[in-house]
Order: C-alpha cells, then structure tokens, then sequence
C-alpha cells in the first residue's frame, strides 16, 4: 500500500486485521536518512486485536516519519515516505505531502503483510476524528468533561410561527444486532453520535452513549469544555488498543448474552499427582509445559466431545443457534497490552501430547507480545486460570461469540471426606459461565459435572475419550 510523488514513495497504514479501520504506532525502527529495504520491518503497530510489525515494501532512503510514536493512524494514510533507489539525496528532496499524492498504478504487484491476504475491491475512508489535545501519560484525573452531542438539525420555523409538527428523519445506519442492543439498553439510535462507516452506528458508538450520562437526550451545543476537579494524585490512563477492544467487548457481551454462572468444588489430588509424573518423566516431549491448566483443558475438551451442543455460537441476524464442527479453545492470557484471548485451533482434536504443545507455545507468544490477530479469531469456548492469582473461583464474562466460559481457581489443601474419612486433599473450584440462550441448566451442568469428574479421576480421560 503505497503512493509515489517523483522518486519519493509513501507507505500507508495497512489493515492488519479483519476490517479494523486504525492503528496505534508503538515503535520506529528506522529514522529518516535511514536505508530500507524491501521486507524489512520499520515500525510496530498495535490494533484493537494485537501487536503487529510492518515491513516496507521496497527500496530506499527514509525521507519523513508523517507520525511520532503513540499517536493513533486510520487505515489508509501515510505513515511513512521513503526516496526509492536512484532517486535524488535525502536533503534534495522537498518534504511529500500526503494529501497530495496521487495513486501509483501498480497493476503487477500489490504488497501485503505476511499472513494477510490482498483486500479486494475498493474501500472508502471513513470520516477522521475531531482532534483531541495531547495529554502527557501521566495527569490529574477524574470523569471525562468534554462530551459530543448530536448536531442538531437545522430547523426553519414557519411564519408565523406555528406549533412544530414531528420531524421525519432519516432511520439511522446500523446493523440488526445493533439495533436489538438499543432495543435492550432503551437508546434511541437517532441520539447516538455515530463513528461507524457512512455514519452508521457501532456497538461502541451505543456503549459510548450509555456510559455518558452527562449528555442530554436532546441535542445540545457544547461551547466549551467544562473542567473538572479531581483529587491531587489521580492518574488518567488512556483506554486504547486492546485494553479498549476488550473493555467494549466485555460490556457487548454482558448486554446481550443472558449468562448463567455455575460452580463445583473437586478433589483434584489424582489430577496433580498426574501433573507432577508428567513433569517428572517428561514424556509429552522436551521444552513441552506441563501444568494444572494442561489437565483442566484436556478434561474440558473431552465433556464437550460427550455434549457438543456447548460448543455453539448465537446467530441473531438468522434468529439460529449455530453448532460449531471443531473446537477452538481460548485461554484468557494476561498481557502488558492488556488482556487477550487467543485459541487453539481444533484443540478438541489433539491428543494430550499436542495440545501440551499447543498450549505451550500460545503461553510464550501472548508473553512476547506477538500474538497474531489470526490467533484471536474464531474461538468457541474459552479457559481463565484464575487460580494463577491466588483467587478460588468467579463469575466469568462471555468472550463475544461464544457460548460458555470455563473459570478455574486456585488449587489449595482442604479437609476433605475421602473414603469415609476426613482428610487432607488437593480441591479446586471451577466456574462454568454459559448463555443461557443457547445452553440450558441441564446441559450445562452436565459439561461442568464431567469436567470434574475427570479431573477427580483422570482415568476417565481413556475410558471416556
């Protein structure tokens, strides 16, 4: 994705994910008066789904970084120029002005991200956001003070004036599940700011609106921001990039999905006996991590192969609930970025050898920071170890999409009635969250009494596999 003015080309932000429209800029690697090449990575970039680096696609010398790092970019503009080989010197060269440029036909070759295939047909750029101050990262805090209305209508009374009548407008643009949000909430859709393409109104937009009591139901005008006090030593931290997806996703979630939580506390001491002679042996392979979370996924999988009606999805434009073929297994992981739920393709699938493996190397890409947008996508149940915290057990949300949520809590020694006797064991609690749409209490007891009772005794990871 770029554009040429002479011998100097522009690179533009790329859409590095499914339809995402921007990108915050983490990280330059590369300076201007710096030599390219084509391929190599100049910057990193962090979506609402991951951290992605971009390489250039070809040859030369940096002219002009157009953004500094930390600033947000849409889809589509020039983020970079760089004078391609045999052009003139760097310092001979006039800065290139990106609304400027004019499209460079290149009909032979058009350049992608590695794992991204090209996008076809052709896209229109959605209207820019009002510029905002720049703020250091850290200043006093409290509720946010500036709010957007709706622009009112203008409205030309008659003469002499009369009673207004009803004013028909235009049925605002959103999609069917949309609409049933604002039909649950109880928004009006015609007094939601939109931000979606061609003004359309987002899931987002509707959840913005919720969230800011302050603005009236009636269009106002806001003629100044109105300051607010706060307490000296409050921090304000920016809400962007997967913090920002994850927060609107919970709220979708929790809004739409009537969930269902429901709880059973195990005795686990065979399972963590089994643990430590696989660690012991190791006889899932070398380099291969083994762990409580290992056996609890492996037991999860094989109650849902016993009732594969869990592992399904909600349509609500078909009004269908959709059954899933495989299983994609999520495991909630804990990032500096915030947190993210990448899965394990066809997890249910694996033996234990591999889905050891699989499970390993999901835990060291989400620590580095590189998980692929790819690997966020298409989950159908999903794992929080919450345990890992010191924490017994909770209510977990719903991830978007899917139809129940596993949470499994810490392990800890209990009195506990084994073989007529009170003694010391190894129990857990697991929490099993479902939409109450699709899964029914039956069924989801059933999934939540077989996890255990695998995890009470693993042999029946055989007899019932």
């Amino acid at each position: 994705m770029s554009t040429a003015v002479g011998n100097v080309r522009q690179f533009k932000m790329p859409d590095v994910g499914e339809g995402l429209t921007e990108a915050e800029i983490l990280k330059w690697y590369v300076q201007p008066g710096d030599t390219v090449t084509d391929g190599q990575v100049v910057c990193e970039v962090e979506t609402a789904k991951a951290a992605v680096e971009l390489p250039i696609p070809f040859d030369g010398v940096v002219q002009e970084l157009f953004f500094a790092e930390g600033v947000t970019v849409d889809v589509g503009t020039a983020i970079i120029s760089v004078a391609v080989s045999g052009a003139a010197p760097a310092e001979a060269l006039a800065p290139a002005v990106p609304a400027a440029v004019e499209e460079e036909a290149e009909p032979e070759r058009r350049e992608v991200l590695v794992g991204y295939g090209p996008r076809s047909g052709s896209s229109r750029r959605r209207t820019r956001k009002a510029p905002e101050a720049v703020a250091p990262t850290v200043v006093a805090a409290g509720p946010e003070a500036t709010y957007y209305a709706p622009t009112p209508a203008p409205v030309v009374p008659a003469v002499p004036p009369v009673p207004a009548a009803p004013v028909s407008a235009e049925r605002p643009l959103a999609k069917p599940p949309v609409r049933k949000l604002a039909k649950d909430l109880g928004v009006d859709l015609a007094a939601v700011r939109p931000t979606g393409p061609n003004g359309t109104v987002t899931r987002e937009d509707l959840h913005a609106h919720v969230a800011a009591p302050a603005v009236a139901a009636a269009p106002v005008v806001v003629a100044e921001p109105v300051a607010v006090a706060s307490a000296v030593g409050d921090v304000r931290v920016p809400i962007k990039g997967v913090r920002k997806a994850t927060a609107a996703a919970m709220v979708a979630s929790a809004f739409t999905a009537p969930h269902v939580t429901e709880w059973v506390q195990v005795d686990v001491t065979r399972t963590m006996n089994l643990v430590r002679k696989l660690k012991e042996t190791g006889e899932l392979g070398a380099g291969v991590r083994v762990s409580p979370l290992l056996l609890v996924a492996k037991a999860l999988l094989t109650a849902i192969r016993r009732h594969p009606e869990v592992n399904a999805s909600w349509d609500e434009a078909n009004q269908e609930i959709v059954q899933k073929r495989q299983v994609n297994l999520g495991i909630a992981a804990a990032t500096p970025r915030g947190l993210i739920v990448p899965n394990i393709k066809d997890a249910g699938s694996q033996s234990l050898t591999e889905l050891a493996q699989s499970l390993t190397a999901l835990i060291e890409v989400a620590r580095e920071g590189k998980t692929p947008p790819a690997a966020m996508q298409g989950g159908t149940v999903t794992i929080t170890n919450v345990g890992v915290f010191g924490v017994d057990s909770g209510t977990p949300i719903l991830n978007p999409g899917e139809a129940a949520i596993l949470a499994f809590g810490q392990v800890r020694e209990l009195p506990w009635v084994h073989k007529g006797r009170v003694v010391p064991r190894l129990v857990t609690t697991l929490a099993l969250s479902f939409d109450h749409r699709m899964v029914d209490g039956e069924l989801g007891s059933k999934v939540l009494a077989d996890t255990a009772a695998i995890l009470e005794q693993p042999k029946r990871l055989i007899s019932w596999g």
